[in-house]
C-alpha cells in the first residue's frame, strides 16, 4: 500500500491524484458503469457487482442505479437497507450504513475534506477525509446531503433536501440547512 493511500485511511492530508488511488477509482468507476448499464431484469448480476465493489453489501439489502462512489471498499451496508436512484457516495473514508436504513433518491454522503484556512494546501490538491455512520432503521428523505464526520443515530430520520453538517442522535427528526432536531420520535 501506498504511502498516499496510507495517509487517506488514516484521515490524513493525502493528495488524490496517487497513482494507486487513481487506479481504484477507476476500478470503482468501471464498477459503477457495469451496475448502472443492468436492466431493471438483471437483477444477479446488479448483485454480483454491487458484491465485487462494495466492502460490504447485507443479506437483503439493495441500491437503484445510478449509483456512484469513488472506491467502494470503504462502504459497508448492512442487512435489509435501500439506496434510492442517484445515490453518490464519496467514500475516501468509511461510510457505514446500518441494517433497514432507507436512503431517498439523490442523497449524497460525502467523507472528502479540504483544507479550508490554507488556500496554498487546497490549491495544490491536498484533502482529508472524516468518516459518515448511519444507523439502523434510519430514513432519509430525497436529496438529503450528509457531510465528513457525521454521525446519524437509530431510529432518525431526515427530511428531504437537508444538509447533515453535525452528529444527530437517535430516535429524532431533523431537517433543514444545517439540519437541527425539529422533535423526539
Amino acid at each position: 500500500m501506498g504511502e498516499m493511500k496510507e495517509r487517506m485511511l488514516r484521515g490524513e492530508l493525502y493528495r488524490d491524484n496517487d497513482v494507486e488511488l487513481v487506479g481504484e477509482r477507476r476500478r470503482a468507476q468501471h464498477l459503477c458503469d457495469q451496475f448502472n448499464r443492468c436492466g431493471p431484469e438483471e437483477t444477479e448480476q446488479r448483485d454480483a457487482v454491487l458484491r465485487e465493489l462494495l466492502g460490504q453489501l447485507g443479506e437483503g439489502s439493495w441500491i437503484m442505479p445510478r449509483f456512484q462512489c469513488d472506491y467502494g471498499y470503504l462502504i459497508e451496508i448492512g442487512t435489509n437497507s435501500f439506496l434510492n436512484y442517484d445515490a453518490i457516495l464519496l467514500d475516501c473514508a468509511p461510510i457505514t450504513i446500518g441494517n433497514d436504513v432507507s436512503i431517498g433518491p439523490r442523497c449524497q454522503l460525502l467523507t472528502a475534506l479540504h483544507p479550508m484556512a490554507d488556500h496554498e494546501l487546497r490549491r495544490q490538491r491536498w484533502e482529508t477525509a472524516a468518516p459518515i455512520r448511519i444507523g439502523d432503521n434510519v430514513w432519509f428523505g430525497g436529496g438529503v446531503i450528509v457531510c465528513p464526520g457525521v454521525t446519524v443515530g437509530d431510529d432518525t430520520v431526515v427530511g428531504a433536501g437537508s444538509v447533515v453538517t453535525r452528529d444527530l442522535p437517535p430516535r429524532v427528526f431533523a431537517a433543514g440547512n444545517p439540519a437541527r432536531v425539529i422533535r423526539e420520535l
